[in-house]
């Protein structure tokens, strides 16, 4: 494994400028909490260090957040959407002016490399565009085909579901926060948002930006703590909730929702597949298993833990693939240097090295990583690639999420499709190929919400305009596309009837009626119309 042992930060253990401790607790001083609230300590996952001091949520701030939620959610559905446009754009331009302030942020608190962290700039960007360009259009009334032709005008109309909950995970703390509250907001509803404590500085940092934008203060709040302690508060305020995390929390929260008959998306674990085919240029498809295995450390809900390569070109494909995975640049650095970054929390790390040694201890092969590496940070562990994976390991179909991928050999495409499905989860999946018909063709047998040809996640996850989302046990709902901001909507039918209405007139009996509406029927049949 080759690596580059660097400085944690600026200058040894120091975190960047921008990140002063005043800095650090004016945004921690947004959270909604008593002024005496207790305080809960983060750290630095490059070094262990102390990283910042927060305000505990009681349930009761938790119930004080929604009440100002909704006072002010009534004032802000009231605001046109062309005004909520201009706030969102401004939102837009202040992400991408004030980046290296999410940046550092991002980094201190989630151990990614600089790269990564740009990633989720870039989507912040993109989706607060997207919804800001196309919510006058989603949200405007829509004529519907009436009952009766001419005589039945039929409008469908959008209101706002009121206050939306929003519990965002930390493993892409700018991308989840604030990529679910832009849909939510722009809809016309208030946000009561629970970030994941070890990122809550990010979150809060684009709630600040948001403010500054010009969104009402009590439109979008943030609370913090344990969803132990606040999660039925933050269940039994909302109208819908928006969850991102993992398969048995999501069915935890499926089920209180289900109690309140309120709806809920839910964005939960997954083992995504990657097929390589036999006609795959090998040098491409090994740079995108790269791509597609180790971003943020593999701490990615749409990252691949599964490889399924063509027998044709197997060994071709896994010395590429190896030779690459070895390059790759593993530390701690404030600046785009470095190729993978650390795991977030020492949990992640413990299940990174345990399902790695179950998996050695039972007969799998290491074919590059496998090790934790403490010389360059207290969380840091290399990417890893396995062979010879089998069924009684853990890893086989259990969830990592870190940066470790097994690989296999198929002789059919049949084949692979079948292992690929052999999951209950369906969260995202790449397919490799030249021909790129026959590779799409492969894409929709897969059962994955999403499905890449020839790229690893971002090709689906960028194209907003489509909607993203799992199967099975990967969840619920979609985000992005139209979908991504109707499902904070209620859909409410008014019908007008005009003239004449579905009873007779006095003057003509039913069963004429009756007679008279089967011709109108079967020549609207004959008509061809809908």
């Amino acid at each position: 494994m080759t690596t580059t042992k660097t400085n944690i930060g600026h200058t040894g253990t120091v975190l960047p400028a921008s990140l002063t401790p005043a800095r650090i607790e004016h945004l921690a001083a947004l959270t909604a909490a008593a002024a005496d609230a207790q305080r809960v300590s983060t750290t630095s996952p490059y070094t262990g260090t102390p990283l910042a001091e927060l305000p505990v949520s009681t349930p009761g701030d938790v119930e004080q957040a929604f009440a100002r939620a909704r006072a002010a959610q009534l004032a802000w559905a009231a605001v046109p959407v062309a005004d909520r446009t201009r706030i969102m754009l401004r939102f837009h331009d202040l992400v991408l002016a004030r980046q290296e302030q999410a940046l550092d942020l991002m980094q201190a608190e989630s151990g990614k490399t600089r790269r990564d962290a740009f990633l989720e700039i870039s989507d912040i960007a993109i989706t607060a565009r997207y919804y800001a360009r196309s919510a006058r259009r989603l949200l405007s009334p829509q004529r519907r085909k009436g009952a009766i032709p001419v005589l039945t005008h039929t409008t469908e109309l959008r209101h706002p579901k009121g206050v939306v909950t929003v519990i965002s995970p930390w493993n892409y703390p700018l991308s989840m926060a604030a990529g679910d509250a832009i849909p939510a907001l722009m809809a016309g509803n208030a946000v009561v948002q629970k970030p994941d404590t070890q990122t809550a500085l990010t979150a809060l940092w684009a709630l600040q930006l948001m403010r500054e934008a010009g969104l009402p203060a009590d439109v979008w709040q943030m609370v913090v703590g344990r969803g132990s302690s606040i999660g039925g508060a933050l269940i039994g305020g909302a109208d819908y909730v928006m969850f991102t995390g993992s398969t048995a929390s999501g069915r935890q929260i499926a089920r209180d929702a289900g109690q309140r008959l309120v709806g809920a998306s839910l964005e939960l674990g997954g083992k995504n597949a990657m097929v390589v085919l036999a006609d795959a240029d090998v040098d491409k498809a090994a740079a995108g298993a790269v791509a597609a295995c180790f971003p943020s450390a593999g701490q990615l809900c749409v990252s691949i833990e599964r490889l399924y390569v063509a027998d044709e070109i197997h060994d071709a494909f896994v010395a590429a693939f190896i030779e690459r995975t070895q390059a790759m640049r593993l530390g701690a650095a404030y600046d785009y240097s470095m190729d993978m970054g650390s795991l977030t929390t020492p949990t992640q790390l413990d299940t990174v090295s345990s399902h790695v040694q179950d998996a050695v201890s039972k007969g799998a092969t290491v074919l590059a990583g496998g090790r934790a590496r403490p010389d360059l940070g207290p969380l840091f562990h290399e990417p890893t690639i396995l062979a010879d994976v089998t069924p009684e390991m853990t890893l086989f179909d259990h969830e990592t999420f870190g940066p470790v991928v097994s690989i296999y050999r198929y002789r059919s495409v049949d084949e692979a499709v079948a292992m690929a499905n052999a999951t209950p989860y369906g969260l995202n999946a790449s397919v490799w190929g030249r021909n790129g018909a026959q590779a799409r063709k492969i894409a929709q047998r897969l059962h994955a919400g999403t499905v890449n040809v020839n790229e690893a996640f971002a090709a689906a996850w960028g194209s907003i305009d489509a909607p993203m989302g799992g199967m099975g046990d990967s969840g619920l709902g979609r985000r992005h596309g139209a979908d991504g901001l109707l499902k904070y909507t209620e859909a409410q039918t008014v019908a007008h009837q005009r003239l004449q209405g579905f009873t007779p007139p006095r003057s003509i009996e039913y069963q004429q009626w009756a007679r008279i509406l089967t011709r109108a029927l079967e020549t609207l049949r004959a008509l061809g119309v809908r």
